[in-house]
């Protein structure tokens, strides 16, 4: 999940798929999109990774950062390839320009909050 700051300062929340890019986080976006224009009027966002299904395994990780939009062809490019070694995709495969009318969400972490609900607490009240 993606938090954007809307022009009214209230959170924008969306889902996106995500890979890292050394410590950063990075989505790929359609460009012209709420999100892509929430983040260049500021770009202070937070990024939510979680994982399980029940309170019983629940864990996740809160990424709070800046975020700036990549879209420059030659640096959309290095990203797309990123993207792509991250997920496996053959090196014949990789892509040899940035797709049309997409551009990159890349978040640099400046504070990471994280929980575990599956560890036991020492907290018994």
């Amino acid at each position: 999940m993606l938090s954007t700051i809307d022009k009214d300062g209230f959170p924008h929340t969306v889902p996106l798929g995500y890979f890292r890019l050394g410590r950063d986080i990075v989505m790929g976006v359609r460009d012209g999109t709420h999100k892509v224009a929430n983040v260049e009027r500021n770009p202070n966002v937070s990024v939510m990774l979680e994982d399980g299904s029940t309170m019983a395994n629940i864990r996740g990780v809160m990424f709070q950062g800046h975020a700036r939009i990549v879209r420059e062809p030659g640096e959309a490019l290095e990203v797309a390839r990123a993207g792509a070694r991250a997920r496996g995709v053959p090196e014949s495969e990789w892509p040899t320009a940035p797709r049309p009318g997409s551009a990159y969400i890349r978040v640099t972490p400046v504070r990471t909050v994280s929980w575990d609900y599956s560890e036991p607490t020492s907290d018994h009240g």
